[in-house]
């Protein structure tokens, strides 16, 4: 889905021809405030935003998206355009800044990048809250034996922090593999990365290749 969020009626309607005209299904709105109260943080797309408007403006929506949809590229379009404005949007993480004038096809080519991506981020997404719900089928013992994997401890020593026997560990093992599906220490590292890209998950004992 393409949004294009613009104050100026001829816009709209131009835009949504534009982008239909390629097959992009659209939704236009004059203002952020209109555009939130319909939106769908689970549907992906991209979204062409003006900057001037009245009730919400263009930075203020982006303010509001970084926290609640953060994976929604934005490209800022503006009639009014100047290097502060276009460096304000860049920082806070705008895909692209475009002056009107502009190309429809350079608009198009850009709209299709978006889309490219936000269709990526979308998957990452799934795949991480699919991860998360193979994690919460873990028992208490079994998270506490996979962190200690992570930190590359053998099963020998989990045993030992844990008060158990290497035997039990190793039941243990066997069955955070059936329930994540994942066969080695590597793989789980990833999936843990994958889940929250700022955790510091140290790959020790054993290394890439070493089972779970």
């Amino acid at each position: 889905m393409v949004f294009v969020v613009d104050d100026d009626d001829a816009v709209r309607t131009s835009l949504r021809w534009l982008l239909e005209s390629v097959g992009h299904p659209v939704e236009v709105f004059r203002n952020g405030r209109e555009f939130l109260d319909s939106h769908d943080p689970e549907q992906p797309g991209c979204l062409l935003l003006d900057i001037r408007m009245p009730q919400m403006g263009g930075f203020e929506l982006q303010e509001v998206l970084r926290a609640t949809s953060p994976e929604l590229p934005i490209l800022f379009l503006s009639g009014h355009g100047s290097i502060p404005m276009s460096v304000r949007a860049m920082r806070s993480g705008a895909f692209d800044f475009i002056e009107k004038p502009f190309s429809d096809q350079a608009l198009l080519d850009r709209v299709q990048d978006a889309i490219n991506l936000a269709a990526e981020l979308h998957r990452q997404q799934r795949h991480a809250r699919l991860m998360k719900r193979q994690l919460a089928t873990l028992s208490p013992r079994e998270r506490e034996v996979l962190d200690l994997l992570i930190e590359g401890l053998s099963s020998r020593e989990i045993g030992e922090e844990l008060g158990i026997s290497k035997k039990t560990v190793e039941v243990h093992r066997c069955r955070i593999r059936e329930k994540l599906g994942i066969d080695s220490v590597a793989e789980l590292v990833r999936m843990m990365i994958h889940i929250d890209p700022q955790a510091a998950v140290p790959a020790g004992g054993g290394g890439p290749g070493h089972r779970l």
